[in-house]
């Protein structure tokens, strides 16, 4: 039998305290852009909604078969021509989900839709100023699920852990100085259960088995003020 073992670095009191400072602090960060900026650095916000295509590993259903709506804001800070960092706040769902197939005599079925508030902090190279690239860690604070198996509710059980720590990755390519695409991945490090069960797998970390969220997110982005 391999060696596991659990990662508990989020208690109660820790994910209510955090998430009230966090929330506290984006909601301030928003209002920047509007400040007369510093002499070098560049203060910016918007908006942007989009869809992700998303699958748990782990729960033995592979395949980004779950669609779920992504959409938030962020303020950003210009600190070189070209070093962007940027926080955003918004709302993420993410699951998992399994369609019989009738013709082929499989009748399983399963759903997992799982919401989170999620907060990533990024670092932007600009490459080109219609192309920046974009990589950085984000905490997601557990909103509200539902999982059913056979059309019938799952209730209680091994929940969704209320805080998940991600990793992101991903490009902006600009259809004009305010309007751009966003192309990026979103992927659990820690466990997004609250417990291991039959089927968790290995994710970087020696013993860091459990499921994990995998996302690919297309997104539409609006920005305040002209990115040049």
């Amino acid at each position: 039998m391999g060696f596991r073992f659990k990662f508990t670095i989020f208690g109660s009191k820790f994910e209510s305290l955090h998430m009230r400072f966090l929330i506290i602090s984006i909601i301030s960060l928003f209002f920047l852009f509007l400040v007369e900026p510093v002499k070098g650095q560049y203060f910016n916000g918007g908006i942007m909604a989009g869809v992700a295509g998303t699958q748990v590993a782990g729960d033995t259903y592979s395949g980004f078969h779950k669609a779920g709506i992504y959409a938030g804001g962020f303020v950003n800070l210009q600190i070189s021509q070209r070093s962007i960092f940027q926080l955003e706040l918004e709302f993420f769902q993410k699951g998992s989900r399994k369609n019989p197939n009738y013709e082929e005599d499989d009748f399983d079925q399963y759903l997992f839709r799982v919401n989170y508030i999620e907060m990533p902090v990024l670092y932007q190279f600009i490459i080109h100023e219609r192309l920046k690239l974009e990589i950085g860690p984000s905490l997601g604070f557990l909103t509200g699920y539902y999982e059913e198996k056979d059309y019938y509710e799952i209730k209680g059980g091994n929940r969704p852990a209320r805080v998940t720590l991600q990793i992101n990755a991903g490009m902006y390519v600009s259809f004009t100085q305010r309007l751009m695409f966003n192309l990026r991945t979103n992927n659990s490090l820690l466990n997004i259960r609250s417990d291991n069960a039959t089927g968790d797998v290995l994710r970087i970390i020696p013993g860091n088995y459990g499921q994990f969220n995998d996302c690919l997110v297309m997104s539409i982005v609006y920005q305040f003020k002209d990115a040049w």
